[in-house]
This record gives C-alpha cells, structure tokens and sequence, in this order.
C-alpha cells in the first residue's frame, strides 16, 4: 500500500496500524486510520503555519486534538442553532423525541476484533442472518452456539432496553423503526455484526418541544460540526501536496 505523504511529511506504517484499534466499526479499519491520520497531519501543519503550534513540537495525542479544536473554532467556527431551526427539526422528526420506549430484544454477535477477518466475520453473519429469517425458531440455539456476547447463553435474550441503553449503533437500529422479529439487516456497531430479533414494543410517551429542545440542539450542531469539518479537510487539501490518499472526500472521524 502506498505510503501517505502531506506536503512531504510520510506517515508510518506502524502509526497506522495503531490508529485502527479505534476504528473497529469502520468497514476498513485501516483504511479508516489512514484517513484519520492524513486529516490529522493536515490540521496540525495548518496549525503550525498559523502559530497555534510549533513544527518541532513532541506532542501526544491529547495535545494534537487540543490543538486541532482551537484551530477549527478559529478556521471552521460552528454556529448555534436558532430556536427557529430547532423547532422546525422538532416538527419534522417528532417521532424520534419519546421517553419511556421499551423494546425487548435479542441478539447474535460476530464480534470483530483488531487483526480480525472483517469481510469473512460478515460473511458468517449473514450467512446465518438468512438462515434464522427462514426459521425463526432456531434463534435461540444458534445464538447459545455462534454469539460472542454473554447473553448468548440465554439464547441471545438482552431483556427490555430502553432509549439510550445501548451504544448509539444498536440504539438506532431498535428504535429506528416500529418493525419486530428479526430485522432484516444486520447491525454494525463498534463491536461487531448484530443478528437482532425484536421480541415486542412498549411505547412510551412523546415529548413537547422544549422537553426534546437540548437533544435536538445538539444533534443540529453535531451535523453542522461534520459539514464544517468535511469543507475545512477539503479546502486544505486542495492547497496540500498529498500522495497515497485522496482526502477530497474524506469523511472519517476525526477526533476520537
């Protein structure tokens, strides 16, 4: 794989593959490390050329993400969304504000791991995702059999989950939809692909606006923060001399 240059400065190998421990979810970890570091490099001699920070500088993870977010507060500010914006994010997704919501649901894990064969751990899972959409009440057992969480001794069975209970990859995918049974995807979280069977809904009640108005807040301002983030990497990049990447259409995580 060609060795990714920023205006001359090479990055590592070895740097790569520790930087793709946290980026397990990614289709390519690797892939998903390399960009996070190119975009990284970017930002710090962005940083450097403006005197945010020094070129001879030793710095440690910590330090370089500090750096880089008083960059992109001066360079890439993100504005407060207004109440007007808020309100009408409200109108237009009121179904996603509502507390009380229980599902009761269960869960076949291929758990995939640093180092780990993404594409085959996939495989498997849909493998066995069709075969338990044909017969539903092999769930349980293959379950106890295949899955990498603990539950998989209880046949898979989470118990009732509520909003928030979970990470924000399987809360999605529970309460994204009002569907039960298996779903007829597989889930991607950070640890892996999820079988998921939806036993039943309890809803729960739906919030007026200024109960949901921080959520909806800081969702607006998570969106604007990526589109901002996305415009800044790409106006840099036009500007950079880059080799072994193309970050015209860099959309990985940054700040971890």
């Amino acid at each position: 794989m060609m060795t990714i240059t920023i205006n001359g400065i090479s990055i590592p190998e070895d740097a790569v593959e520790h930087e793709a421990r946290f980026h397990h979810d990614a289709p390519s970890p690797a892939e998903a490390a390399r960009c996070a570091l190119a975009i990284r490099e970017l930002l710090l001699q962005r940083a450097c050329a403006i005197g945010l920070a020094k070129a001879t500088e030793r710095l440690d993870d910590a330090q370089c993400e500090e750096i880089i977010e008083r960059l992109l507060e001066r360079e890439a500010p993100i504005p407060e969304p207004s109440a007007e914006e808020c309100r009408r994010f409200y109108e237009t997704h009121r179904d996603r504000f509502r507390s009380g919501d229980i599902v009761e649901a269960a869960h076949i894990l291929f758990a995939v791991t640093a180092n780990a064969p993404v594409e085959a751990i996939r495989g498997q899972a849909e493998a066995t995702l069709k075969q338990v959409r044909a017969a539903p009440g092999q769930f349980a057992e293959l379950a106890s059999t295949l899955s990498n969480c603990p539950s998989g001794a209880q046949g898979g069975n989470l118990g009732q989950l509520q909003r928030g209970d979970s990470v924000p990859e399987f809360d999605a995918a529970l309460f994204g939809s009002a569907a039960t049974g298996i779903l007829p995807q597989l889930v991607r979280t950070r640890y892996g692909f999820h079988i998921v069977n939806v036993a039943r809904r309890l809803a729960g009640r739906e919030l007026d606006f200024e109960a949901a108005r921080q959520r909806i807040a800081e969702d607006l301002r998570a969106r604007a923060q990526a589109k901002a983030l996305e415009q800044y990497v790409r106006l840099l990049a036009a500007q950079a001399r880059i080799e072994g990447i193309d970050l015209g259409a860099a959309t990985s995580p940054l700040l971890r």
